[in-house]
């Protein structure tokens, strides 16, 4: 029995005082080492605006309900507008259907269903989409808005975003450990801290009120402001030795 406790003490000394010694190496000569954070930002107009357009019916004679302008009217009228503006007829797509029953009279039953539909417009530009609206009957538009933005290289640019952020972490480890008359080694660590892409808000437009204005004129004139920029920024952190 004493033999076998003393073979076991044999091999535990043998696997843990081999681990004790170079725990005690490993702390009697630290890495020497500094930690940055490096920054940047990046801000792109956006090349993908999609807008959202709702067509609705409507009576010529509201209160005799009279004369139905019917939606394959209005979206003769929209297809029309998106081509004219020299946008491809591929880039209008229906997005939702749908309707409200219209009252004549509140205390009686509906007497029609006028039926909606609104559409999906992607364009590379916004400075067309004036001249769209104002080619369509404003009774028939229900509401326009901006619904979102993209950019088809997104993914590059973050790349190079991330990139830029990097170097700003060495540069700063640079001057640093200059300033303490040191030297910068190999990296030894990179981690992504935060990524923050920030997409403009959509813009709505009440019918009522956007193409109402355009009534006013025979065409409208497009609009020469650029849209809103998206900004991609990304903050890296690296570990880096000191010679």
């Amino acid at each position: 029995m004493k033999k076998t406790i003393l073979l076991a003490a044999l091999m535990f000394g043998a696997v843990v005082f081999p681990s004790l010694a170079q725990m005690n190496s490993s702390q009697q000569n630290p890495v020497r080492k500094i930690e940055v954070a490096g920054f940047a930002e990046m801000e792109v107009v956006p090349d993908e605006i999609y807008f959202s357009i709702s067509l609705r019916e409507y009576y010529e004679d509201e209160k005799s309900q009279k004369n139905k302008v019917i939606i394959s009217t209005l979206e003769k009228q929209l297809i029309k507008a998106v081509t004219d503006a020299g946008f491809p007829k591929e880039a209008l797509s229906v997005s939702s259907l749908g309707g409200y029953q219209n009252y004549a009279d509140k205390k009686k039953k509906p007497t029609t269903f006028l039926e909606s539909k609104e559409y999906e417009l992607k364009v590379d530009r916004s400075d067309k989409l004036d001249g769209v609206l104002s080619k369509i009957d404003s009774r028939g538009i229900q509401y326009a808005n901006v619904a979102r933005v993209d950019h088809s290289k997104k993914e590059e640019f973050k790349k190079q975003v991330k990139i830029d952020a990097l170097k700003a972490a060495k540069e700063k480890a640079n001057y640093l450990l200059g300033a303490l008359d040191q030297k910068l080694g190999q990296v030894l660590e990179v981690r992504e801290l935060d990524e923050n892409v920030y997409y403009p808000q959509p813009m709505f437009a009440k019918s009522n009120m956007r193409t109402m204005a355009m009534a006013e004129a025979d065409a409208a004139p497009d609009s020469d402001i650029a849209y809103q920029k998206i900004k991609i920024s990304y903050r890296m952190q690296a570990a880096f030795e000191i010679k």
